[in-house]
Formats: C-alpha cells, sequence, structure tokens
C-alpha cells in the first residue's frame, strides 16, 4: 500500500510539473514521507537526499532560464524580473481553465511580463518584443527541462522501490 502511495504521488507531480506547478517538491516530499513513515522501506537517505538536490536544481532553472534568455536576448535585469512575476501569475491565473490555462499562462505571463518591464525601462517597443520573446523561449526551455529531470526523480524513486521489493 505505501508503495502504490508513493506511486501515486509520482504521478500526481509529474502531471503538475507542465502546468508551471512545484511537482518535483511533490515528489520529493514523497520520497522524504516514504522514508520516515515506512519502516525499513525501499527509500533511503541516498535516494532523498538525491532527490532534493534534482528538485532543488529543477526549481531553480524554472526560474533562472526564464531570466537568462530574457537578458539574452538584449533584456534588461528589469525584464528579467518581469518574465519571472509575469510567468509565475500568469501560471496561477490560468488555473481555471482546464488542463492547459496554466501551461498557457506561464509562458503568456513571462512574455508579458518581460514585454512591459523593458518598455516600462524605456526600450522601444521591437526591443521589448524580442526581450519578450526571449522570455518566453526561455519559459519553454524551463519546463521541458523540469519535466525531463522531474521523470529522473520517478525512476529512480520506483526503481528503489522495484530493487528492494
Amino acid at each position: 500500500m505505501p508503495a502504490l502511495l508513493l506511486v501515486a504521488a509520482i504521478v500526481l507531480g509529474l502531471i503538475m510539473i507542465p502546468f508551471g506547478m512545484p511537482g518535483t517538491l511533490v515528489m520529493f516530499a514523497a520520497a522524504l514521507c516514504y522514508y520516515l513513515l515506512v519502516p525499513g522501506g525501499a527509500i533511503g537517505l541516498a535516494t532523498v537526499i538525491g532527490v532534493g538536490v534534482l528538485m532543488a536544481i529543477a526549481e531553480g532553472l524554472d526560474f533562472v532560464l526564464t531570466s537568462r534568455f530574457a537578458r539574452k536576448y538584449g533584456g534588461s535585469r528589469r525584464a528579467g524580473w518581469g518574465a519571472i512575476i509575469g510567468g509565475t501569475v500568469g501560471a496561477f491565473m490560468g488555473v481555471p481553465v482546464p488542463i492547459v490555462g496554466s501551461v498557457v499562462g506561464a509562458f503568456v505571463g513571462a512574455f508579458v511580463g518581460a514585454f512591459v518591464l523593458e518598455w516600462i525601462g524605456g526600450s522601444a517597443g521591437g526591443v521589448a518584443t524580442r526581450v519578450a520573446w526571449g522570455a518566453f523561449i526561455g519559459r519553454v526551455t524551463a519546463a521541458a527541462i523540469k519535466v525531463a529531470i522531474g521523470l529522473v526523480m520517478a525512476v529512480w524513486m520506483v526503481a528503489a522501490v522495484v530493487l528492494k521489493a
């Protein structure tokens, strides 16, 4: 039964990731709970620490890549923050729309946030648009990498349970 609950939490976490929610955090919490609540369970401290490190990397990349791509495309530090804040706000605003709302909201939010703050900072519309596209590409790249890291976390935890059984 504990293994089934762990798998359910892993699947939930994987589903959450593309929607801009902290699915890797849910997966880490599941591994930690399994370790603490199942005596002699299959998930050991090394797995919990490893999954925790992967979670920290994935969540950090989610913010860093969006900002870095905005700056790579000529944006200011302000545009980078606009992309991060806009992506986060967009993900939450898109939640009422089933299935794709938060994904689209996060991407559009990153674009709009970078555009608005770059434009307010004095850049011309064309420059602000280029910066906003950079933020959009960064958000998409971050989401793809975060899903990949989530899959690695899932395989690691399931392998730990299967190999112990």
